[in-house]
Formats: structure tokens, C-alpha cells, sequence
């Protein structure tokens, strides 16, 4: 070739590479590279076909990433690469094939006769010394890659190796930033409720869309049995979720030590205890990350997908980032829910004592040190014809002014003294003088200083009334037992006495005597009818008579 030739041929290398290069450049998703460089490289190299393929670290086999000119039966064959090829390529050589028809490798042999493939240039891609896919360029008639072909060949492959990084790059970058505005999204509903349930099934609905996978599950551990429980899951069946128990599988104990696992084929790895189950449901990949509040694993989340996938650092970051919110929030739901279960249980203990006290017949006040009521029942309420709301925190001295003249209140010498005090008071009301005993008792701190004082209020005035009736009643037992006696002893003299004067009054018929003697039986019989009042006696009534003296009037 002149030199005038080879100039014109270096010319038309540097606008090749220049316009790939400005391709490439133009693109930041490696799809979008991989499309643009085998859908452009054909025109640009004086090829038919191009391809790109990428290696798959968890198979080790190089996937179909892009292609232009060449038939879908071709592209989608079984065992694409020999063996030779692919080790030529892996240690960063070049394989140039004149004659496809030469190959050893019989399937490719075939396929390619069938497209119509005369020569194969495959070439590494790599990016910092690491192959990362191949590219081939296709021709279908026989052409002989010279060593400058090869060589700017291969300089495509390495700008395509850094646009494929590039693009890889960013797409990881926008994933993360995506990641960050889902993390911030999903810490605003974890952190929009304090209902433990709701925190639970946001997480596994939410975390999965993200990732593109299909089920999700959170099992917490209990505090009492150490034991890992289902708490909410999406995406899975019943029968799955029912399988057993998952804390002897290798992938959970490793996620209860505070690691994350990333599972690419659950089927073949023997991390997973329940292959069948998981084949069953459809499920192949896994990614499991703890929950962790304050470095403490307090549970687990597993994210499962149905197609074989290489879960990224940027998606295992994100699922951690997601587990670190939800365990806050989990907690805090946690401890509102126990916070809740608490108030109801004092609330329910309180309305089972104000039952309670309401049964209890005497008037009940408990009253702080500061003498404001804090409690009454329903009999002082009645008593005192007010609401409970209207009581609770009114001063003391509002609702009992009853003290006894010269005396104190009994709280007051509770608050005093400390010790417990009673006393009894008489009160004039509209039906009449009325008597309470009033009986406070201390309620003491750890401190030993009076923090409440009860005091109760006993109504006395039917007992006071039934003790003076039953003295009144026993005064007039009295009364009547000694008119009863008196009378018998009155009547014996007196019967004797009257049958004489009868007896008188009929021997002095027509004397001087007989009307004194009429006068004296006259008195006599007055005497017995009044011992027969006094016998028959049931009550009496006393007047006054002369001074200060009083008689009886039965």
C-alpha cells in the first residue's frame, strides 16, 4: 500500500473512531451503547453483522447483549462458543476466523453456513484488565483482517468495554438516586403511622416493586422464645408461607449475624433448605438482609424474584437502607402498640375500680397532697348533686366545709401528721340535725411522705336516730314496768281498804258518817281506776308543772 493509501486508511480509522467515540459518548445506558455501536459499526467497518455479547459472573457464560444483521434462529442457537474461543478471548486475544467452515466447533460451523457466514473476528471486551463480553464482527463473504483491522478492532472493543462500564456506571448512579428517592418515599409511609401492622405490609409491598422481584416476607424475632416469626409478606402463596420453619437455612443464619445474602440460583445452592417449595412457587433468586435497630438484629427481610438475577451492590444497599427504616419504624410501632396495650389495661383497671368504689355505700374522696380531689365515687356525687368532671381538681375545702367547731379537718391532720384521723360532726340540714363520721387514712410514696389521702364519709344520722329511739323505747319500758309495779302494789292495800269502807258504808246507813264514808269509797275507786291506767299502760307524756319540775300525763 503507498503512503498516500495508508494515509487515507489511518484518516478513515480516526473518523471511524472518532464518530464511535462520539457515539458512545452521546448514550449513558449500556443497552443503549451496545444497540448503537452494532446497529452503526456495520456501515462504518465495511461489515454485515455485529455482535455483543456479556459476561454473566454467576453462570460464566457470555449473554446476548446486542446484535444487528444477524436472524433471530442464529442468534438465539444453544452453545454459541467453543471452548477454544472462549479461552482465546478470556485471556484477551483476538480470534480471527478466515473460513468459518474451518471451525472446529461443529454447531457454529452449521449456524453459521446457514446465515451465510464467511469470516469471524471475535474480540475482547474489558475494562480494567477484566474481560467483561465479546464482540464479533461478521462478514459474509471470506475477508482476511489485516493486523491494523485487528488492532483498531480492537481499540472499538476497549472505547466499547469503557462505554459498557460507563454506561453500567450510570445506570448504578441513577439507580442509587432512584433508590434514594424510594428510601426517602418509603420512610415517609413507615413513618406516617404507628400501627405495627400497616408499617409491616408497606414495607413488603413497597421494597419488591423497587427491585423489580415478585414476593417479599419480614419475619421478626421474639423477644421471649428468640424465635423467628412471620410478621406480613406479598407475592406468595399460602403454601409457601407454610412450609416450615427457615432459621436452620444458611442464607437466614448469615442474615441474623448482620449480613446480607445474595442468592442468584436458589435451586442449585445449598443455603436454601426448601428447593422444592421454592421451584413450586416459581421463585429462583434471593436476596435476604437483616433488620437491625441499633446494631441489634431484631429480624429479616427476604426479597424473592422468579427470574435468575445477580442482585446488585446498589440494590442490596438499598434493600438494607430500606430494613434500617423499617426497623425504626417497626420499633416505634412496637412500642406504641405496648404504649396502647398499657393505657387500656390502666383504663380498663380504672373502670373496674371506679366500679368498684361506686359499690361501695359510704362517701369516698381521694385528695392529693395539694388538697385537689383526684377521685370520688358515685355516693359522694349523689350526695353533693355534681358530675365527676365537675370534681376532679377542685380544691377540698370547696366540697367539704363540715368541720366541727374547734376542730380540724381529719385531712388536714392526715397532711400534718401523717397518721390516720377520724372524727364525727353534727350538721343541721333541711330534714333535720344529721351526723358524719369522717375517717382519712394516709397513702404514703417510697419517701415516706403522705402522697394521697382517702378519706371516707360515713352517714351516722340513721344509726344516731335508731340508738335514740332504742333509748327512748327503753325509757319508756322503764317507765311502764314501774307503773305496773307500783300499781300492784297499791292495789293490794287498796282492795283491802275498799272492802272495809263497803263494808262501814252498810252499818252506818242514816248516820251522821255515812256521806264521809261514801266520800272515802268514792276516793278509793278513783285510786283503782288510776292503778288500772297505770297497768294498762303504753305511753306517756310529760308536761310541765310548777318551776322546773315536770310530770307525767298518762
Amino acid at each position: 500500500m503507498s503512503e498516500r493509501g495508508g494515509q487515507t486508511r489511518d484518516r478513515q480509522y480516526l473518523q471511524v473512531f472518532q464518530q464511535v467515540t462520539k457515539m458512545i459518548s452521546m448514550v449513558h445506558d449500556h443497552r443503549q451503547v451496545m444497540e448503537t455501536i452494532v446497529l452503526n459499526l456495520p456501515e462504518l467497518l465495511e461489515i454485515d453483522a455485529c455482535t455483543i455479547r456479556l459476561l454473566d459472573p454467576a453462570s460464566g457464560s457470555f449473554v446476548l447483549g446486542a446484535a444487528a444483521g444477524l436472524s433471530a434462529e442464529y442468534l438465539g442457537r444453544p452453545g454459541v462458543d467453543s471452548k477454544e474461543t472462549m479461552e482465546m478471548v478470556s485471556s484477551g486475544q483476538p480470534v480471527a476466523m478466515v473460513d468459518v467452515t474451518t471451525s472446529p466447533h461443529r454447531p457454529f460451523r452449521e449456524a453459521a453456513c446457514r446465515e451465510g457466514i464467511e469470516s469471524v473476528l471475535t474480540l475482547p471486551i474489558s475494562f480494567q484488565g477484566d474481560v467483561t463480553g465479546v464482540m464479533r464482527l461478521l462478514t459474509r463473504s471470506r475477508r482476511l483482517f489485516t493486523a491494523e483491522e485487528i488492532s483498531f478492532a480492537m481499540a472499538l472493543a476497549e472505547q466499547t468495554g469503557i462505554a459498557i462500564s460507563n454506561g453500567r456506571m450510570f445506570k448504578q448512579l441513577e439507580h442509587q438516586v432512584n433508590f434514594l428517592w424510594e428510601v426517602q418515599e418509603i420512610s415517609k409511609l413507615v413513618g406516617s403511622t404507628l400501627d405495627l401492622d400497616t408499617v409491616l405490609q408497606t414495607i413488603v409491598e413497597l421494597l419488591p416493586r423497587s427491585l423489580g422481584a415478585q414476593g417479599c416476607t419480614i419475619r421478626l424475632l421474639t423477644p421471649q422464645a428468640n424465635r423467628l416469626v412471620l410478621a406480613a409478606s406479598s407475592g406468595l402463596s399460602r403454601e409457601y408461607l407454610e412450609r416450615g420453619e427457615v432459621v436452620d437455612e444458611k442464607n437466614t443464619i448469615r442474615a441474623l449475624q448482620g449480613e446480607p445474602v445474595a442468592i442468584c440460583n436458589v435451586l442449585e445452592d445449598d443455603r436454601v433448605l426448601y428447593r422444592e417449595h421454592m421451584a413450586r412457587e416459581g421463585l429462583t433468586s434471593l436476596l435476604a438482609v437483616p433488620i437491625k435497630v441499633k446494631d441489634e438484629v431484631i429480624g429479616i427481610i427476604r426479597i424473592l424474584a422468579r427470574e435468575q438475577r445477580n442482585f446488585s451492590e446498589a440494590e442490596i444497599n438499598f434493600s438494607l437502607a430500606v430494613a434500617e427504616v423499617g426497623g425504626a419504624a417497626i420499633t416505634n410501632a412496637s412500642l406504641y402498640r405496648k404504649i396502647t396495650l398499657l393505657f387500656n389495661q390502666i383504663e380498663e383497671h380504672e373502670r373496674f375500680l371506679g366500679n368498684i368504689l361506686d359499690c361501695i355505700r359510704p362517701q369516698l374522696l381521694v385528695v392529693d397532697r395539694t388538697r385537689h380531689v383526684v377521685m370520688a365515687n358515685r355516693a359522694f356525687l349523689q350526695a353533693h348533686d355534681q358530675e365527676e368532671v365537675e370534681v376532679l381538681g377542685m380544691d377540698y375545702g370547696q366540697l367539704c366545709q363540715r368541720e366541727a367547731e374547734g376542730e380540724s379537718c381529719p385531712v388536714d391532720q392526715v397532711l400534718f401528721s401523717g397518721r390516720m384521723a377520724s372524727i364525727v360532726q353534727q350538721v343541721d340540714e333541711e330534714d333535720g340535725r344529721h351526723w358524719y363520721e369522717r375517717t382519712a387514712t394516709p397513702i404514703v410514696n417510697g419517701g415516706g411522705e403522705v402522697e394521697f389521702v382517702i378519706e371516707i364519709i360515713r352517714d351516722l344520722t340513721a344509726q344516731r336516730r335508731l340508738e335514740a329511739e332504742r333509748a327512748e323505747r327503753s325509757k319508756l319500758e322503764g317507765v311502764i314496768e314501774m307503773a305496773g309495779t307500783v300499781a300492784h302494789e297499791i292495789n293490794s292495800p287498796l282492795f283491802a281498804a275498799l272492802g272495809t269502807a263497803q263494808l262501814l258504808e252498810a252499818d252506818l246507813l242514816g248516820s251522821e258518817q255515812e256521806e264521809d264514808l261514801r266520800t272515802v269509797v268514792r276516793n278509793l275507786k278513783s285510786i283503782s281506776e288510776l292503778t288500772a291506767k297505770m297497768t294498762a299502760m303504753t305511753g306517756y307524756r310529760s308536761r310541765e308543772y310548777v318551776g322546773e319540775t315536770r310530770i307525767v300525763t298518762l
